[in-house]
């Protein structure tokens, strides 16, 4: 029985977020449409997909504001403002993608994002995966996206990416500034704290997507330097990529 054929591990993932019965809920990435590149709805379903991945998104910060009451103001105000965010590129993303003659329930949608956030019990842990990880990846694809030739000359596409992507790497800044600040401050048990989370979503996200499946884009690094990322870790970005 390969990793994909195997139940996913329970503690390593919380309830899914709530969807009526327009959503088709899927588990696992390859039980997703993954339609062929020149397929004629290609556009619509990667629309209908990341609609939903900034709802999954919108729902994670919601829940670490009410998860971690005792966050210092300053963090929980960048949260808010992320959880603000999430939901207008959501109403973006389904507003072109209705214009363009799909609909929310045409795809099915997956929401591993909150499923293996939700389980991280840390709130550092989460910063990592969700911002560190999952946010960084999302504005390396972003920028691969806006320079893909085939969407050049998409101005709608284009000018919703691009105040996406905006917004991303605000994303992944706070998360940077504040996962040093909380690590010099709270000590060794938050490093190990952080250490543990990032280790629980890698496990999980590879019973998502299985780690053959892992879908990587080429590293953005002057859009990572405005993240917040070092010379070093963005050198360890590379690393990942050329490895998958």
């Amino acid at each position: 029985m390969t990793m994909l054929e195997t139940p996913l591990d329970p503690s390593l993932f919380a309830e899914g977020p709530k969807r009526d019965a327009r959503f088709d809920v899927r588990e696992r990435w390859l039980d997703m449409e993954n339609l062929p590149h020149d397929h004629p709805d290609v556009h619509l379903e990667f629309l209908a997909r990341q609609m939903n991945e900034e709802l999954n998104s919108m729902e994670i910060a919601a829940s670490n504001l009410v998860d971690f009451p005792d966050t210092p103001w300053a963090l929980r105000m960048s949260i808010a403002r992320q959880a603000a965010d999430e939901a207008r590129h959501a109403i973006a993303f389904r507003r072109l993608l209705e214009a363009r003659g799909g609909s929310i329930s045409q795809f099915p949608v997956i929401n591993f994002q909150y499923r293996i956030m939700l389980a991280i019990p840390s709130r550092i842990g989460r910063l990592a995966v969700a911002n560190r990880s999952f946010e960084a990846s999302g504005i390396d694809a972003i920028t691969d996206g806006l320079q893909s030739l085939n969407r050049k000359d998409d101005v709608e596409f284009t000018s919703l990416f691009d105040q996406q992507l905006a917004d991303e790497v605000q994303h992944v800044r706070f998360a940077n500034v504040w996962i040093k600040k909380l690590v010099d401050e709270e000590g060794p048990r938050t490093m190990m704290a952080l250490a543990r989370g990032v280790a629980q979503g890698d496990k999980a996200f590879k019973q998502i997507v299985g780690a053959d499946n892992l879908i990587t884009y080429p590293v953005s690094e002057e859009v990572r330097r405005e993240a917040g990322f070092t010379e070093a870790e963005i050198q360890t970005a590379h690393s990942f990529v050329a490895q998958n």
